[in-house]
């Protein structure tokens, strides 16, 4: 079953942060996953509204929780460290 990866972000380091999601994007990628979101438009309509919102779809569940803890995610996430408060979760869908 499909699943989303979502990210609620709030940048502290502009330079770190741009680090990271140089290196997340291809990392996230080899691991099947695809953008569905990134940084766009939203509204907060309850919660902590955290400005950068990320959406990504991966085949599985299992997908995604790999590509979080490959190597490759690992070195980009350490950019993301210190340079941003983070949420995120993998939800699979009812597809």
């Amino acid at each position: 079953m499909p699943a989303l990866w979502i990210a609620h972000v709030s940048v502290t380091d502009e330079e770190a942060y741009g680090k990271y999601a140089k290196a997340a994007g291809p990392a996230i990628a080899q691991h099947g996953g695809t953008f569905v979101a990134r940084g766009a438009r939203y509204v907060q309509l309850e919660g902590k509204d955290r400005a950068r919102n990320v959406v990504a779809r991966f085949d599985t569940l299992e997908a995604a929780v790999a590509c979080y803890h490959s190597d490759e995610y690992q070195a980009a996430l350490a950019f993301a460290k210190g340079a941003s408060e983070r949420d995120l979760c993998v939800v699979e869908t009812t597809e």
